[in-house]
């Protein structure tokens, strides 16, 4: 982990965190959703593995089936789509995804000292799965995805930080994506570098468990 020690204690007066590959990782059960929905269809022939969905975590949940099925006419491509997105809605219903290591403390200690929120590029129904899983979920103040608007994550940083009236977030990720959202939302980044991405610069800090953050903020 590098820091900057107590440096960032009292700076912030909330922190948004991403969800994949930050608070969670749900890629082994959503690659089993996808799998059980691309035997509906009679047109996509590759299988859909663990590798291919974190390939393609933390991108806007309509980018992702464009990555993956360039090729498919759109609207074969829309309605597996739409088929994918309930059977990963029912299957992390069912089961959830694992939780990272000291969620629980961690979310505890920090509702403490600051208002806790969620920013997402998943569709909508996702983060309140994941909520429906976590132990500490009342500690989550709000939340926002790009399911809801159809918006790019920097818009809906924004939208959080307006309407909660934030006057010092913080937003915490995995990727290089989450790390230019933030900073377009004109908001400091810490990268956790146990997620699905590289950010090697720009970040105020690097953390690699959830548990750093005690130490830190």
């Amino acid at each position: 982990m590098q820091t900057e020690g107590s440096s960032l204690k009292n700076k912030f007066d909330s922190i948004i965190f991403d969800l994949d590959g930050t608070l969670w990782d749900s890629t082994g059960n959503v690659a089993l959703a996808w799998e059980q929905a691309r035997k509906q269809v009679d047109y996509v022939t590759e299988a859909i593995t663990v590798e291919r969905v974190k390939s393609i975590t933390g991108m806007a949940y309509d980018a992702i089936f464009e990555v993956l099925l360039p090729d498919l006419d759109v609207e074969k491509r829309n309605y597996f789509k739409a088929l994918c997105a309930q059977s990963e809605i029912d299957t992390l219903h069912a089961i959830g995804g694992d939780l990272y290591p000291d969620l629980g403390d961690t979310v505890k200690y920090l509702a403490g000292k600051y208002k806790l929120f969620i920013v997402s590029n998943c569709q909508s129904g996702y983060i309140g799965t994941f909520l429906s899983h976590c132990p500490v979920a009342e500690y989550f103040s709000g939340h926002q995805c790009y399911g809801t608007k159809g918006r790019p994550k920097a818009e809906n940083i924004r939208d959080v930080v307006n309407d909660h009236h934030l006057q010092a977030p913080v937003y915490i990720g995995d990727t290089k994506g989450d790390y230019d959202s933030a900073t377009k939302a004109g908001v400091p980044f810490i990268f956790a570098d146990y997620g699905f991405g590289k950010v090697e610069e720009g970040q105020i800090t690097t953390i690699s468990g959830l548990g750093d953050l005690v130490g830190l903020l």
